[in-house]
């Protein structure tokens, strides 16, 4: 759980002050963000699922948006990718109380 805290404080500093239009013409931001999506999610992908549902999100869209990534990485649309990096607070307040609660 460790790893997906990280990884949401590394695409937080990646993106910092940068704008949509700045990120779409960034190659090198691009593919540091998407690895940081891929590490968290290969890492809910390993958390146990009973741990998972005690807790109120839906964990299939990080599993599905690493799957996405991989498979499909030639038709990513990158707008998507940008707007994903604004909307980790919920991710992040849950895995806290994974980390507070479980371990």
């Amino acid at each position: 759980m460790e790893q997906v805290l990280e990884a949401i404080r590394l695409i937080r500093e990646f993106v910092a002050n940068v704008h949509e239009m700045e990120f779409l013409e960034d190659k090198k931001t691009q593919s540091a963000v998407l690895y940081q999506f891929l590490i968290i999610g290969e890492a809910i992908r390993h958390t146990d699922d009973d741990i998972l549902a005690k807790y109120d999100y839906p964990w299939h869209i990080p599993r599905s948006f690493r799957n996405f990534i991989i498979h499909v990485y030639h038709r990513i649309k990158l707008e998507r990718i940008y707007y994903a990096t604004q909307d980790l607070d919920t991710l992040e307040s849950e895995m806290k109380n994974i980390l507070k609660n479980e371990f």
